[in-house]
């Protein structure tokens, strides 16, 4: 069992406030605008979504999260995923060392794989999975870096010209 089961942990840094980042994570539906491998998210009620992703290895996971702690002060996110995925996710956002400087984002992710082509490979594939995960993990900073760019952005372009607060 020890090869279905996996350990990440991911450190981003983001030029964007602590909750303006905590919104974006939160809002998990709006994830295929910024992520490029979350093909696609279902809302199945507030606190539990169905979500598809595909990296560059040619399978797809499919899974359901359900949120278990949103709490924007402390800045974290938790869930626990059931599906081709199964344990828990834990997003930490909190504020860099000086506010200017954006956020800090933690990712921290305990599961085990329940997709059985995974497992029958996991003996022989099990770096090229974590190297698909990094990929997609990457790609991920990126684009929230991006999409969070354009929210900061914004609320410059809206202090400049006084159009006023755009929370």
């Amino acid at each position: 069992m020890a090869e279905h089961r996996y350990h990440f942990v991911s450190q981003w840094t983001a030029a964007a406030p602590a909750e303006a980042a905590y919104a974006a994570i939160y809002e998990v539906t709006r994830y295929p605008a910024w992520w490029p491998e979350v093909k696609e998210v279902r809302r199945l009620s507030e606190e539990h979504l169905w979500l598809r992703t595909r990296s560059l290895l040619p399978y797809d996971l499919a899974f359901d999260l359900r949120r278990t702690i949103a709490d924007p002060v402390g800045g974290v996110l938790e869930a626990v995923l059931s599906g081709d995925l199964e344990g828990r996710i834990r997003w930490t956002i909190e504020t860099a060392e000086t506010a200017e400087s954006g956020c800090r984002i933690t990712f921290d992710e305990n599961v085990v794989t329940n997709k059985r082509a995974l497992n029958v490979f996991a003996p022989i594939a099990r770096p090229a999975f974590v190297a698909n995960h990094a990929l997609m993990m990457s790609h991920g900073k990126a684009g929230l870096r991006t999409f969070l760019s354009g929210y900061t952005l914004g609320r410059e372009q809206a202090a400049i010209s006084g159009v006023g607060d755009l929370r």
